[in-house]
């Protein structure tokens, strides 16, 4: 059966900050276009690879994939709260392929994702619970972090389990671009409360949460207004990696991107990009296959070199 793609940016911040209103114009014709697409592709399954900070997956156990057989999105940042509508069966099915092809993930039957997961479904599906999905969890955040090759390996596993389901099945990346938010990072935990609750800091307090949203959104703000010591957006990384992406046969040249690259280049959370190579690599196991809309744009409101894009298989579906 087909397979399609749909990757996009995440931003906790898009209703929080607020861009320049032709920047909002065009990030929302991009985001129509994609439902658009989503739409006429109508998928019976949906995979979305996303990373998760420090909301589900902690240091106490922190695994480079883990696939989910249930989950729940804690709701943050406005985003969808409640039980994702995931395929038992198809997410063991998957589960069971990606490990016979040598791929080595966990998988969870209690999950917790937060807006990486639950942001891109409600764009596009309008909704948490609106498809049956397989939730694949990347880690993006908590260093350190498997070789991109390996990332490249779950997703080619992953669409070649997508294949033999036989449903229409579209594949999620959720995360990026250039992108460098305070999210907190081990190397810099300075205190033992900063690393305990990097270690385990599930189910925090109302106010805990509170608090964590307000010192995001001003950063952003900090950030679009040139005072925030974060990482500068990269536009021209951006776009080698969406162009290197579009070319199936380009593909593997991501083998040989390192982590270090990644940070130094675009900052400490477009590892997140790591979720749009195991997307097209999922769609690249089951034949050639072509950009059908890109979009770009650099959005320091969210903290985030901002993209959009998607795929099929050729003939398209």
């Amino acid at each position: 059966m087909p397979l399609a793609l749909c990757c996009l940016s995440h931003s906790p911040l898009m209703e929080y900050v607020h861009p320049q209103a032709d920047v909002r114009g065009r990030v929302d014709e991009a985001l129509a276009g994609a439902r658009s697409f989503v739409e006429d592709f109508d998928p019976e399954l949906v995979v979305i690879f996303a990373p998760d900070h420090y909301n589900g997956f902690f240091y106490d156990m922190m695994p480079p994939f883990c696939i989910g057989g249930r989950a729940q999105a804690i709701g943050d940042f406005g985003t969808p709260e409640g039980p994702l509508s995931v395929d038992h069966e198809a997410a063991l099915a998957v589960t069971r392929s990606v490990l016979a092809d040598g791929v080595d993930t966990a998988m969870s039957q209690d999950m917790v994702v937060d807006h990486g997961f639950s942001q891109p479904l409600d764009i596009l599906l309008g909704g948490i619970d609106k498809k049956p999905v397989v939730p694949v969890f990347i880690n993006s955040v908590a260093e350190p972090f498997v070789p991109v090759s390996r990332v490249r390996a779950l997703g080619e596993a992953v669409g070649r389990a997508a294949a033999e389901l036989d449903k229409r099945v579209l594949m999620v990346g959720s995360g990026g671009l250039s992108h460098d938010p305070p999210v907190p990072r081990m190397a810099q935990a300075d205190t033992e409360e900063k690393v305990r609750k990097l270690i385990n800091n599930r189910n925090p307090s109302d106010e805990a949460r509170a608090a964590r949203q307000a010192r995001t959104i001003a950063a952003a703000e900090a950030f679009a207004a040139g005072s925030a010591d974060l990482h500068p957006l990269n536009p021209a990384w951006d776009n080698l990696v969406l162009d290197t992406l579009g070319d199936p046969a380009r593909l593997r040249e991501v083998d040989g991107w390192t982590s270090e690259w990644f940070t130094e280049e675009a900052g400490n959370s477009a590892h997140e990009v790591r979720t749009w190579i195991a997307a097209h690599a999922a769609l690249s196991a089951a034949g050639e296959y072509r950009t059908r809309s890109r979009y770009y744009e650099a959005i320091e409101a969210w903290i985030a070199g901002f993209g959009v894009v998607t795929a099929t298989l050729v003939p398209a579906f």
